[in-house]
């Protein structure tokens, strides 16, 4: 029996499908099964799949699409492992992750583990990165934030634990991680592992740029939780979102809502970091951040490159722009 289960949701991504699944079979000193939940793409995405040619890798297709919540919970409820991960079919992992994670998760005897993340381009090329905050904060801002890095392909979860809090909420189109990981908090801390070890990827059809979604998301999550949840940070975490896709405008606009709601002093700060950046200036403050930022961007080349390198003598390195909509 695998120790275990990898959920894979994916939409017609079939190239960054393959590279997704790469990162997951090459995992060290684990024992694993991999479910690829295919939620109602083209052939190309079956094929994709039948190309792995890896007997721990099995299909669970859905003939219109349900959503990465829906696609999700359909992995969870055929998994035979005794932990459940999930990965979406945009973002890659570090070979050491699983394994690392539930060293810490077994070693503190906690039935969630996070780890760190580093944000990279459609080529692989790394664009950001920062230190993941330690448990003690991930419990006490998540009912307000959302406070794990890398969106749902970071946590691993003993499969006992997500019976209990789950499954995912199919209403949420793009928070529904987030909802998740109150519910995990609620239940018990997580363990982490402040490497990073997860590569997510941005590009213009994340579905973490559709803000409606996410202010609706909001909402629900405030409902459900009894909670009030950090607008302000939600709207510098969007403008952030924005200037990494190039959308200067609206970065400004949420930049604007998120000082009228209490980040006033964090949105100075970003704006003088945009400013120094564009100006080409280097403050003291701004060079100490530049080498934390630096090393930590640093640990990540070496698996990422290590990775392309390997596609690329597959001749599996994804295009710059995929066929279809987001998953994640």
């Amino acid at each position: 029996m695998p120790l275990v289960t990898v959920v894979v949701p994916t939409h017609d991504r079939p190239a960054w499908l393959r590279l997704a699944l790469a990162s997951v079979l090459r995992q060290r000193a684990v024992e694993l099964d991999v479910i690829v939940v295919d939620d109602g793409s083209a052939h190309e995405t079956a094929t994709a799949i039948r190309g792995t040619a890896d007997p721990r890798v099995r299909t669970i297709r859905h003939e219109t699409p349900q959503g990465v919540a829906a696609s999700r919970n359909a992995g969870a409820a055929h998994a035979e492992g005794s932990w459940l991960a999930f990965v979406d079919d945009d973002d890659l992992w570090a070979p050491d992750k699983l394994s690392a994670q539930l060293l810490a998760a077994q070693g503190t005897g906690r039935s969630w583990a996070y780890a760190g993340a580093v944000n990279v381009a459609e080529d692989l090329s790394i664009v950001s990165g920062v230190p993941p905050p330690p448990p003690g904060t991930v419990e006490r801002t998540i009912r307000r934030y959302n406070s794990v890095p890398g969106g749902g392909s970071n946590v691993i979860v003993r499969r006992d634990a997500f019976d209990r809090v789950g499954p995912f909420d199919i209403r949420l189109k793009n928070t529904e991680d987030w909802e998740m990981w109150i519910r995990l908090a609620q239940d018990g801390p997580p363990a982490w592992v402040p490497d990073p070890l997860l590569a997510y990827r941005v590009h213009g059809r994340n579905a973490s740029l559709d803000v409606a979604a996410i202010l609706d998301g909001v909402a629900l999550i405030e409902r459900r939780h009894g909670t009030r949840v950090d607008r302000g940070v939600i709207h510098r975490w969007i403008a952030e979102s924005c200037l990494r896709t190039g959308r200067r405008r609206d970065a400004l606009k949420h930049l604007a809502i998120a000082a009228a709601n209490g980040q006033g002093t964090n949105v100075a700060r970003d704006v003088a970091a945009i400013a120094e950046r564009r100006l080409g200036a280097v403050t003291g403050r701004m060079r100490a951040r530049r080498s934390t930022d630096d090393a930590w961007i640093g640990a990540a080349r070496p698996w990422i490159e290590q990775l392309i390198r390997e596609a690329e003598r597959g001749h599996d390195r994804p295009p710059a722009g995929p066929s279809s909509g987001p998953s994640s």
